[in-house]
């Protein structure tokens, strides 16, 4: 790997150092614990009954057989839930276009796709609760099906929900500059359909609940698989008629999330409502036909998109048209926007155009709801954009890296024709600097001599800017309208050790090494002394959670507000006992020294002692603890992606040879963090280009249900990465700091598209839609060689 930051540590700085994960070892062990591994007593256990029909209505439930079965404690349908909690999930955005869209937390009337929870079961095991699932008998009325989200806005479409007529959540219009009569008067125009199949985000652990409900003190414990356990709490809250005091969300381990887990679904709610009807504790886990067909779906979207490009291959405007599908329901609390919203107002990139517009719709169909996934809508919208630049660049007889740097913007501040500040970037050096490391110019030798010996070797290039740090600013320039409040606090304890608890939540991210290498070096204190505390809403304090590459930003930011504080004060009951100023002290090491006379000094931990037992030697100073919050302006990370594809034209086959990325995510906490989210991120990139396609047939039947039909990328499909940095700090955050988590699949798709229409350049191929299995890249190349161009 190739690293332009520096690779070790010499205290106190911590920041930027390849610092060892501190939270590895209790996993490597097996001594974490996920929210299966935990038993309580009494412990009963849920499985729901859903719908094995995309659109009907529920005529009747007859639960009676599973009544009977041995060991069933419980068994609720939607008229118990209703008349336990304060209504269904309603979705909506504080925006004129936006529709609310009603969820029932069990479906009573109407089952609008495959998977919809329609009742719970409550048993003594999980066996027998699935046991007594397949006992219930539903008589359903067909509805009929809405399957693609274009027929869904036609007239004759079927209406999923009355009140959002034309199965329209959302109709948004943007334009800016003077779009129509730039395209009027440009003397190119290149045109694009893109079709981005849908995916799930499918952590290696599903979803999970356990809820117990204490009658004494009139008290709810909820154990989540979550992303976010104090906004869950205060969305369950207001559904669940609860005060928040009254509730504790705790987050274990958690097996991955990748947005899916940023959401709240109906069993959520549904198994605290069964845990205060029974006094008991009930538990749920997701299995992973749950997972695939009921939990959150992601990034289809039907996009068009048109560039207007003068003679010297400049771009003038782009024109887009985003119809994503929505699924059944809009997602909870997000909306279902999130996916064509994104990809629309992510047009502009690294592209210096000043005459954009774009359309947006978000429509409803028979599918399961579609939600945030890793870079979620950037992936759709960056592999329509960048796969029609290499379009042009061949039109144009233009290399492709060369079209983009033409267009590319400078590494200054700068603002979008969309409106976003950028807070700098090394927009064109990371294009150049992946073209070094993958030896772009022997590539293309290489490439022309393996043509012909009939091979065909292809390359893609896909730079990106990645918005990060989703607070209120940033969600707002986006176009959702939201508050966010994130908060840190530091507390030296009386040993000197130092205890920092954040509101963001840690599911793989190494949040805990991270955010402890700010504290320490924020505090001057040593590494080993700082514990980082999340993921409980007793014990840490108040965060949104964990999605949109924030917690870097919010929390890192909001860490370093608080251990300033902390510091002064430790400076200050440290002058006080040396009789010395405290601008003339410095803190290293967890050691106070005097400028100038290393000799005269005190540890954090004696000065800690002060503060606690010193009775009035504290003076004025009262506490070594700080809560500070942080709402940061917008931040942008940038970085680039090369792929380098082989593709068997006889079989179909895409061998996948390199990788490279490069990433600029500002002041880095820890490269080797950073190098493990792309590289991630990467991996899941394969799938959604090569793999990865949730798949509902005509009459709306879910057919990818499992893994034997829902396919991962593996080891044998990733290839061997080549990743590096380089460091443009924000001019706006705390430190710097950008948040960089999902920047590898914002690009990556896009890359290994553009590698594989490289490679087939020779029969006329133009690539219009994800995935492409060997079956959908045969089928291209015939009808390329047909005469339509692989459409």
């Amino acid at each position: 790997m190739s690293v332009d930051a520096k690779p070790t540590a010499t205290l106190p700085q911590y920041v930027g150092a390849r610092v060892l994960r501190v939270e590895d070892p209790e996993f490597l062990m097996g001594r974490a614990k996920y929210l299966d591994d935990i038993t309580l007593p009494d412990m009963l256990h849920a499985a729901f009954v859903r719908s094995p029909v995309p659109h009907a209505e529920i005529v009747n439930v007859d639960i009676e057989a599973a009544q009977a079965l041995d060991g069933v404690v419980a068994i609720y349908t939607a008229a118990d839930i209703e008349a336990n909690t304060t209504g269904p999930f309603v979705t909506a955005l504080p925006r004129d276009e936006i529709m609310p869209v009603t969820r029932p937390l069990l479906a009573s009337d109407r089952v609008r796709f495959v998977g919809e929870p329609i009742a719970v079961i409550v048993a003594t095991s999980r066996y027998i609760a699935e046991d007594a699932a397949a006992l219930v008998e539903i008589d359903f009325k067909d509805l009929g099906v809405v399957t693609n989200a274009e027929h869904g806005l036609t007239e004759d479409a079927v209406q999923l929900h009355d009140d959002v007529p034309g199965n329209n959540i959302a109709h948004i219009e943007f334009d800016s500059g003077d779009v129509d009569r730039v395209f009027d008067e440009a003397p190119h125009v290149f045109s694009k359909r893109f079709h981005i199949g849908r995916v799930t985000a499918a952590p290696l652990e599903g979803r999970g609940v356990i809820a117990n409900y204490n009658p004494g003190a009139d008290h709810l414990t909820i154990w989540s698989s979550t992303q976010m356990p104090h906004f869950a709490r205060t969305l369950l809250a207001g559904t669940l008629g609860m005060a928040e005091k009254k509730m504790r969300v705790i987050a274990p381990a958690v097996g991955g999330g990748f947005g899916v887990k940023s959401c709240l679904f109906p069993e959520e709610a549904v198994i605290p409502v069964a845990s205060r009807l029974l006094s008991r504790p009930v538990k749920w886990a997701e299995d992973r036909q749950e997972a695939l067909s009921s939990s959150a779906h992601a990034k289809e979207i039907i996009m068009d998109l048109d560039i207007a490009v003068d003679d010297e291959g400049t771009f003038l405007a782009f024109r887009g048209n985003y119809v994503g599908d929505a699924g059944a329901y809009a997602i909870f609390p997000w909306t279902s926007l999130v996916d064509p919203l994104l990809a629309a107002d992510v047009v502009a990139g690294i592209y210096d155009v000043r005459h954009v517009s774009y359309k947006v719709d978000s429509v409803l169909t028979n599918k399961c709801p579609a939600g945030p996934y890793r870079a979620t809508g950037q992936t759709g919208g960056y592999l329509l954009r960048d796969s029609l630049i290499d379009d042009i660049a061949r039109a144009m007889d233009i290399d492709p890296v060369e079209l983009r740097l033409k267009n590319c913007i400078g590494n200054e501040p700068y603002v979008t024709a969309t409106g976003f500040r950028y807070d700098g970037g090394s927009y064109a050096e990371s294009i150049r600097k992946v073209c070094d490391m993958i030896g772009y110019d022997k590539l293309r030798e290489e490439q022309a001599e393996l043509r012909k010996e009939g091979r065909y070797l292809g390359i893609g290039v896909a730079p990106y800017v990645e918005p990060t740090a989703w607070g209120s600013k940033s969600a707002q320039k986006h176009g959702f309208p939201a508050e966010f409040y994130d908060s840190a606090s530091v507390t030296v304890e009386p040993d000197g050790s130092v205890n920092v608890t954040v509101g963001t939540q840690s599911h793989g991210q190494g949040h805990v090494t991270s955010l402890a290498q700010v504290a320490a070096d924020q505090l001057g204190v040593r590494l080993e002394d700082v514990k980082v505390l999340d993921s409980d809403s007793d014990t840490a304090v108040y965060g949104a959670g964990t999605f949109m590459s924030r917690t870097a930003v919010v929390s890192g930011g909001s860490i370093m507000r608080a251990a300033a504080d902390v510091r002064e004060r430790i400076l200050a009951l440290a002058g006080q006992e040396l009789e010395v100023n405290p601008s003339d002290l410095e803190i290293s090491n967890s050691t106070i020294t005097v400028k100038g006379s290393p000799g005269k000094s005190m540890t954090v931990a004696e000065v800690s002692a002060v503060a606690y037992f010193g009775g009035e030697r504290r003076g004025e100073v009262e506490t070594l603890t700080s809560t500070r919050y942080y709402d940061p302006p917008e931040t942008y990370s940038n970085g680039v992606i090369a792929a380098v594809v082989e593709v068997d034209v006889e079989t179909g086959h895409v061998k996948m040879r390199h990788f490279a990325a490069v990433e600029d995510c500002g002041t880095m906490l820890n490269p080797m963090i950073i190098e493990g989210q792309v590289a991630g991120a990467l991996a899941q990139g394969v799938g959604i280009a090569l793999l990865e396609n949730a798949v509902y047939d005509e009459q709306g039947q879910f057919n990818t249900a499992s893994l034997m039909d829902y396919l991962y990328p593996s080891s044998n499909e990733v290839p061997t990465m080549d990743l590096a940095h380089l460091v443009t700090p924000s001019d706006v955050s705390e430190g710097g700091i950008k948040g960089m988590g999902e920047g590898g699949l914002v690009g990556s798709p896009v890359a290994v598209v553009n590698a594989v229409a490289d490679a087939l350049s020779p029969f006329g191929v133009t690539i219009n839609s994800t995935p492409l299995r060997p079956a959908d890249v045969l089928a291209k190349i015939e009808a390329a060689q047909a005469g339509n161009g692989g459409r």
